[in-house]
């Protein structure tokens, strides 16, 4: 990270959400604000949160954007989540966007597709990352880069990824084409229902992280849910049988990360 300029931090909130804070400028990823004991059908079952969020809504600093990898599915998209949305700027898939209509700053992004906008002053390019989910059902990560991040020995311009909701996808390496990925902020977890993993383990984890070779792994979704089945445990001990571990940096729910 020696070359990347920007003051960033990161501060999970719970489950997909956090705060990604670059420069004062702030994204919010995946809302989710539900209290411990809410319970949401899905797939023929009742889910239950068991924690509460680490920021209620009203302990939230000013947000100026929206990553929201899907809006169909409660657990990264709630009813309080929803109305976060308004009157912001919103990046999430294209069926999401016309889901989420008539909100005129939700932008809907295909996979690999970039949009540049400014946020705050400050210009940002978004682009779309591909992700392997819930069957028949949009999701996308992000990767966030500006000018201000610098460039990497390599001559390529420093990013910041986030996974969004998806198991490994080999094409996601292509990244590291374009990108010096500096932040990795992973959903991962495990997430299973029945034989049907939808979330990334450890090793999967660690796996992407090498393919797109970033420099930190900041691990996120793997607590307060029984269909989570990898908690912090079960992904250290992948993460350092894959020899990852180093790299990794563990966010503390509600304390601010900082990152550089």
């Amino acid at each position: 990270m020696s070359t990347f300029k920007s003051k960033v931090s990161i501060t999970h909130i719970g489950t997909a959400t956090a705060i990604l804070e670059i420069d004062g400028i702030t994204f919010l990823t995946d809302p989710f604000f539900s209290p411990a004991g809410t319970g949401f059908e899905f797939a023929g079952q009742i889910l239950k949160v068991h924690d509460n969020p680490a920021l209620k809504m009203d302990q939230l600093p000013h947000i100026d954007a929206v990553l929201l990898s899907h809006e169909n599915h409660a657990d990264n998209l709630d009813p309080l989540g929803r109305q976060l949305l308004d009157g912001r700027r919103v990046f999430t898939t294209v069926d999401g966007a016309k889901n989420l209509a008539p909100r005129p700053s939700v932008i809907g992004l295909k996979d690999w597709e970039q949009r540049e906008v400014r946020i705050a002053g400050k210009i940002f390019t978004i682009t779309a990352t591909p992700c392997k989910h819930w069957p028949g059902h949009e999701c996308v990560g992000f990767i966030v880069h500006t000018d201000d991040f610098g460039v990497a020995a390599d001559g390529k311009p420093n990013a910041i990824y986030f996974t969004g909701d998806t198991v490994y996808v080999p094409e996601l390496a292509r990244m590291a084409d374009k990108y010096h990925i500096v932040i990795a902020l992973m959903n991962l977890g495990k997430a299973t229902f029945d034989d049907l993993q939808i979330t990334m383990c450890g090793r999967q984890g660690a796996r992407l992280f090498r393919d797109i070779k970033a420099d930190v792994l900041v691990p996120m979704h793997h607590e307060s849910w029984d269909h989570f089945k990898q908690q912090e445990p079960e992904l250290a001990k992948e993460f350092r049988e894959e020899g990852v571990l180093d790299s990794v940096r563990w966010p503390k729910p509600g304390v601010s990360l900082q990152l550089n």
